[in-house]
């Protein structure tokens, strides 16, 4: 698994976009037991802070010390430093285990396995992620511009599974169609440029270049961010599967 945001880590906690109590509702909605979930790569825990309202204790992993130190912080959520492949969790453990906007950087072999480890037999394994964005007509083409053509050859290769909407991601479950679900954001422009620089690809772009691309942006997606409602609409990728047994 590789760690592409500890260098952002309160970037990426102050402006990522979060996952509606909708859809974590609709999620838990599928366990029968709620004692214990694991969210993997939690990052700044957006997701374990939202599960630990259905569930008795919720365990948060990630591989980055620098976003556990900006995790939220609840009673029954309990933050490890941890790779998704090897935990130190016990065999049939979890009720749930959740994975949002990280399983495209997984060893998905080595992380499968460890899954059909630590599941209990009824439990329900659930990837989440969000593509890219929607917004108004003009910024839409700057941003995806920018996203596909000076962004484009400083993408990590796995981030295609992204833009693929994870329909192409390795599934070795008994998977259960899921809901489709939209979240809308209204932003200022500060935050849409927070959150196009928590982007991998424009962390990637300044460590080569030493200079922020987003600078080539800024002026012409503020004149048409500012002439717009600052809608930002996200549709998010859901998968929802159990063990085959």
């Amino acid at each position: 698994m590789k760690d592409n945001f500890s260098t952002q880590a309160q970037t990426y906690a102050k402006f990522r976009p979060g996952y509606s109590h909708d859809i974590i509702n609709y999620i838990a909605s599928f366990t029968a037991t709620k004692n214990l979930a694991l969210d993997i790569a939690t990052g700044n825990g957006q997701v374990a802070a939202k599960l630990a309202g259905h569930f008795k204790t919720v365990y948060a992993t990630d591989i980055s010390e620098k976003q556990l130190e900006n995790a939220i912080p609840a009673d029954n959520i309990i933050y490890k430093l941890e790779r998704a492949e090897h935990t130190s969790f016990d065999d049939k453990m979890f009720d749930l285990i959740t994975v949002a906007q990280a399983i495209h950087w997984f060893d998905f072999d080595a992380f499968y396995k460890e899954v059909y480890r630590i599941l209990k037999p009824d439990g329900l394994f659930v990837v989440m992620g969000y593509g890219l964005f929607s917004t108004n007509p003009e910024s839409d083409r700057i941003i995806r511009h920018f996203h596909q053509e000076t962004l484009g050859d400083y993408w990590d290769p796995e981030r295609r599974y992204v833009d693929e909407d994870y329909k192409t991601i390795p599934f070795p479950f008994e998977e259960i169609v899921a809901k489709q679900f939209l979240d809308t954001f209204t932003w200022t422009f500060e935050h849409l440029i927070g959150y196009i620089d928590s982007w991998s690809a424009v962390q990637h772009y300044i460590k080569k270049n030493g200079s922020n691309p987003v600078d080539l942006i800024r002026d012409e997606l503020k004149e048409s961010w500012e002439k717009s409602d600052g809608k930002a609409v996200f549709p998010l990728l859901l998968r929802v599967g159990k063990l085959r047994l």
